[in-house]
């Protein structure tokens, strides 16, 4: 089957909110719930010699027991470097160096904690939502180009809108099921 230009624009379309899909839950799978999890450091950015390098790069990170993460940092002279970066992350959790690991013990998630991260969920759905929009947009515009030097027939551009549209109601709503997911998991 012979692809068409706007099967291209469409095809195009479907990978970007893809992307901001997978993008959002990996955010998500970064916030916690009450339990520990090496997703949870594992992309925070460590000053180490003047490079922002992430922290699974420069430590082993293991979950012990259920509410406790140990980071053992393979440079010893990055440990306060470490430190640092967890201080200032968001995650909301004192290290404590002992000189040669970080532990980092998980508190009991209050009331308020819990829905202060449901803003952060909302707010990084939102991101989503927008990158799912302007691959839309983009699309649109594509289509619109296409017809102009005339590739595709008027039809072709009201279809592969017609189209994108579909695909970003789809994508729009798996982002609020994820987030739906998540809220409940925080919650609970």
């Amino acid at each position: 089957m012979i692809q068409t230009e706007n099967d291209k624009v469409i095809k195009e379309s479907e990978l970007k909110m893809k992307t901001a899909l997978e993008a959002v839950k990996k955010q998500f799978s970064g916030i916690r719930t009450g339990r520990a999890h090496p997703s949870l450091v594992e992309s925070i950015k460590v000053d180490y010699y003047g490079t922002k390098t992430s922290l699974k790069q420069m430590a082993n990170i293991t979950v012990p027991e259920p509410r406790m993460i140990v980071i053992h940092p393979w440079d010893k002279s990055s440990m306060e470097s470490i430190e640092k970066a967890i201080l200032t992350s968001d995650i909301g959790i004192n290290p404590v160096n002992d000189g040669k690991l970080i532990r980092l013990a998980m508190p009991q998630l209050t009331k308020e904690r819990r829905e202060e991260l449901v803003k952060v969920l909302h707010r990084i759905m939102e991101e989503g939502k927008v990158s799912i929009r302007n691959a839309r947009h983009h699309a649109n515009d594509t289509a619109a180009k296409l017809e102009k030097d005339n590739k595709i027939t008027e039809d072709d551009k009201f279809t592969t809108k017609d189209k994108v549209q579909k695909l970003t109601d789809e994508y729009t709503k798996k982002l609020e099921t994820v987030l739906e997911e998540k809220t409940k998991e925080i919650m609970n």
